[in-house]
């Protein structure tokens, strides 16, 4: 049994990945409440939003009693939306994703916003490449953040969207070997049902034994409410998460 408020832990990167039938936002989603509900009351949340617009943020947020306004105004939630820099990114004559990572320093050290413990999410990952970023230069933005979130003792989700189940591609395969646990959102295999959304297994990164993993093998079942989820081993509806 695991809870999703036990990852990432400080300094830690979680990989959440999703395939187009299961797509993982209630997991993004639920980190976020639990990051900013539950940890002290300095706890702050950076999302770097790739393909989803802060109105969504907004509506999905709502969910889980959260009132992204105030906790923008309180500088508890930072939001930054990717789409707004996009034509500065690509004015350069070689896409560099230099100022996003830069601007993502500045903020986790801004000594005028200090935070006991700061969660980034990158949502998602998989979407730079779609829009025209080499995967030597996305490779890079991850490592590098990878490091600064170390080095800041900061909590870092990033999602990353499967497309082609079983065969990992190059910007996946880093990913799993930089990554502490690896939550995997799959869909069933005779597809969705009305009474199951689909699948979740935890798996550990290299040298990782700290947490009780869930193989694909034994994965949790899922089912997405209007205003939450719900999670249970087969066969049963008793909740596991």
């Amino acid at each position: 049994m695991f809870s999703l408020s036990q990852i990432p832990e400080r300094g830690d990167l979680l990989l959440v990945t999703d395939e187009l039938a299961s797509p993982a936002d209630f997991v993004l989603h639920a980190n976020l409440a639990t990051h900013l509900k539950d940890s002290s009351k300095d706890a702050r949340c950076i999302v770097l939003s790739v393909s989803g617009s802060l109105s969504r943020w907004k509506t999905l947020a709502t969910k889980s009693n959260l009132n992204v306004p105030n906790l923008i105004a309180k500088g508890s939630l930072v939001f930054i939306d990717i789409e707004a820099d996009l034509e500065e990114l690509h004015s350069a004559s070689r896409p560099s994703l230099r100022h996003i990572f830069d601007r993502l320093v500045s903020i986790l050290q801004d000594e005028d916003h200090t935070s006991d413990h700061t969660l980034l999410i990158v949502d998602d990952i998989s979407t730079l490449e779609w829009i025209c970023f080499s995967t030597q230069e996305v490779s890079r933005f991850v490592r590098a953040l990878s490091a600064a979130c170390d080095k800041t003792n900061t909590s870092l989700i990033i999602r990353h969207h499967v497309i082609t189940p079983g065969n990992p591609d190059e910007l996946l395969r880093l990913l799993l070997q930089i990554s502490a646990y690896r939550i995997d959102v799959f869909p069933l295999s005779t597809g969705r049902s009305g009474s199951v959304s689909g699948q979740i297994a935890l798996h550990p990164g290299p040298g990782r034994t700290g947490l009780k993993t869930i193989p694909r093998s034994k994965a949790v079942l899922y089912r997405l409410t209007d205003t939450s989820s719900t999670f249970f081993d087969r066969g049963t509806g008793a909740a596991v998460l």
